[in-house]
């Protein structure tokens, strides 16, 4: 599934369709709409005409604001909201191309199409009401110059490290206080969001600290120091147009990321560690996978 880094890259490649007007949309599987509780019909119809804005992401959810004719937020607070799921795409067409497993298509002013393909349908397109975060302090609501709302279907998820407004001393605290093991941890978006598997295990093996460490065991020391390792792994990603293994996540312009040739935990079991040669072991975790040194990252007491 598509993490931070991978969304973000997503989120970049549909800044130069802000301000385009929506000519025509086209739902071609209603099951690319099942977070948008009017149906697809209605999804078309409120979508046609509106104007788009910058697009902006909270953890793994992308959303598209609509605006008025000058760039300001529409009145009704609107977004179209994404989520990737599994194996969605969001690809930028200028040709008309036809694209596999295409569920989705937005047709913009100028002659560019919007495309959602998703071969395993777990992905999904929306229509929300954008609401004030929970998070965000009074002080904040007045300082901001820009519209920080999110979706009301993403108002739960907690902000990501690459937040500018991410508590780094909240989230060491909170994380402390909980009786969970640090890699589940890591994973609870209403804790931190935007952190799978893949950067949960490369977060884990910079800092030294393993995937079962008790997170009520964990120093305030350790603590920031997966949190740094996370932020920093999850740049790295981004620099690199984030960790692709398929042809499932790709860019808007249909490209693969390539930080999966800098994993250094993730996948490479029965490899060497890149600190001491020891082979990189594999647990199974929640139906899928934890990669760590056992050398390296031990549990501390």
């Amino acid at each position: 599934m598509p993490e931070l880094p991978e969304v973000e890259v997503v989120r970049r490649g549909l800044l130069p369709l802000s301000g385009l007007a929506v000519e025509g949309v086209d739902v071609m599987d209603a099951r690319a709409v099942t977070r948008h509780a009017a149906g697809a019909a209605d999804f078309e119809a409120r979508l046609a005409g509106a104007v788009l804005g910058e697009p902006a992401r909270r953890g793994k959810f992308l959303w598209v604001p609509l605006v008025d004719a000058t760039g300001r937020p529409a009145a009704a607070g609107t977004a179209v909201l994404v989520h990737l799921g599994m194996s969605g795409q969001v690809l930028v067409d200028t040709e008309r191309r036809t694209h596999r497993h295409e569920r989705v298509r937005i047709a913009l002013t100028g002659g560019t199409e919007l495309v959602f393909a998703d071969q395993r349908t777990f992905g999904s397109l929306a229509l929300d009401t954008l609401v004030p975060p929970r998070d965000r302090s009074v002080e904040a609501a007045e300082t901001s110059r820009t519209d920080d709302r999110v979706p009301s279907q993403v108002a739960h998820i907690a902000r990501d490290p690459l937040d500018g407004a991410f508590s780094d001393r909240d989230f060491v605290r909170r994380i402390r206080g909980r009786r969970t093991e640090v890699k589940r941890a890591l994973l609870d978006q209403g804790l931190v969001s935007g952190i799978g598997n893949i950067y949960a295990d490369e977060a884990l093996w910079h800092a030294r600290v393993h995937p079962r460490q008790p997170t009520d065991a964990l120093s305030a020391v350790a603590a920031g120091r997966v949190l740094e390792a996370a932020r920093a792994v999850m740049q790295r990603a981004l620099a690199e147009g984030g960790t692709s293994f398929d042809a499932l996540y790709v860019n808007v312009n249909g490209r693969s990321g390539y930080f999966s040739r800098s994993l250094r935990a993730y996948g490479r079991q029965g490899e060497p560690c890149a600190r001491c040669g020891r082979p990189i072991v594999r647990e199974s975790f929640m139906n899928r996978g934890s990669h760590y040194c056992a050398h390296c990252q031990r549990i501390r007491g």
